[in-house]
């Protein structure tokens, strides 16, 4: 994000320096390595500071890049040095260098990465300490970008199906703005004198038409006020929309497989890096809604008391029972970490296909009801020339 700071430069003059920097310990950190004393910093709040802060630390390309300096033989610190040296983004720069301060400093990698907890998630840091015990940061990397880029391709699909659907809201919703208040107006002035003889809908249509001919632009500003709120409602809703999404029996059941689905490639990793169950559990715990977190408390206590895992999930409801099989042959065999994660991938195809079901079904009922809103409006506006032919034979 973007600072604005007060300091004295080099010079002594007191100067306002508009400044990028991962957070104001760093924007102050770099500047007094330039030089500079700083006396003030305060977080811009512009647009370019909105914007700023969407980006994301693209911690998947960070993790695939590293892996790989540190698999051709680069220690940790010169791999992270010559990842910042490429860098172009300044705030990205700035986190890799306090990486490397940090290490240089005798830190471990886990506790470095700890100093940034909106860069990188309490996954990533845990994936990481947990191949500290085993020494094998490459392969635990590894393991991490494969889990990114598996919920990447979920996220996409899911992205990609509901384009085509949300196209179609936007056009069916433009072109019956534009019939109602371009279209119906100008029939409105037309037919005021006959307007006696239409059907009582007819004559409400009409009666908005000379509505939105006599204050459109209010219309308009009263839209976007209803826009604009409506946006702001569903912003600050989502946690009561996604509640009332998991009430609905198919919806719901659908959103407590993807949540399994995540859970347990979550918990597969870890497990395959070398992290204890019961500490791998309380990670994942972070993944799940609400409801299931407080199950999944239940199962955890039960599975340190000494209980099966494949039984205390079953018992807490956060199994199905494909993953209740297969977790019962992960303990039987000994590979749970290898099993969670085969129990993700068969949940994840199952999503899929019911993804690609759920649009083909939805998008022509879209339509239909697209088709008959404007349809409507339109057979509304000829009616009167309907009566007119009916009354001349």
């Amino acid at each position: 994000m973007r600072f604005e700071l007060k300091a004295i430069g080099p010079g002594g003059a007191v100067e306002a320096i508009d400044y990028q920097a991962p957070d104001e310990a760093t924007a102050r950190q770099q500047l007094e390595g330039r030089g500079y004393t700083v006396l003030s910093v305060r977080a811009k709040r512009s647009l370019a500071a909105w914007s700023s802060a969407s980006e994301r630390f693209p911690v998947a390309l960070f993790s695939q890049e590293l892996r790989v300096l540190v698999n051709a033989g680069l220690p940790l610190v010169e791999a992270i040095e010559t990842l910042a040296q490429k860098e172009r983004n300044d705030e990205w720069r700035g986190v890799m260098e306090r990486l490397a301060n940090a290490l240089r400093e005798g830190r471990s990698f886990s506790s470095a990465l700890e100093q940034f907890p909106r860069v990188f998630s309490p996954l990533f840091v845990a994936t990481v300490r947990a191949s500290e015990r085993t020494s094998d940061l490459a392969p635990s990397l590894a393991r991490y970008v494969a889990y990114a880029n598996q919920l990447e391709a979920i996220r996409k699909r899911v992205v990609n199906a509901s384009i085509y659907p949300m196209l179609l809201i936007a056009v069916g919703g433009l072109v019956s703005l534009f019939l109602l208040l371009y279209v119906v107006p100008r029939f409105a002035h037309i037919y005021e004198e006959r307007a006696a003889d239409l059907p009582l809908v007819s004559r409400l249509l009409l009666a908005w038409g000379q509505a939105a001919h006599e204050h459109g632009v209010l219309i308009l500003v009263l839209l976007g006020c209803v826009l604009v709120v409506g946006f702001y409602v569903f912003k600050n809703s989502r946690t009561q929309l996604g509640d009332a999404l998991w009430r609905v029996p198919a919806i719901g059941e659908r959103l407590k497989v993807y949540q399994l689905a995540r859970f347990y490639r979550t918990i597969g990793m870890l497990l395959r890096g070398g992290m204890p169950l019961v500490a791998a559990l309380e990670i994942g715990a972070e993944l799940l809604h609400p409801v299931l977190r407080g199950r999944l408390a239940a199962a955890r206590r039960a599975i340190s008391e000494g209980q099966n895992v494949s039984q205390s999930l079953e018992a807490s409801g956060l199994t199905t029972p494909v993953a209740l099989r297969m977790l019962a042959v992960g303990e039987r065999g000994g590979n749970m970490g290898e099993m969670l994660e085969q129990i993700a991938a068969f949940h994840d195809e199952e999503l899929s296909r019911w993804v690609d079901w759920f649009t083909r079904l939805f998008e022509p009922i879209l339509m239909a009801i697209i088709g008959l809103v404007i349809g409507a409006i339109v057979i509304l506006m000829y009616m009167p020339i309907f009566e007119l032919a009916g009354g001349i034979r």
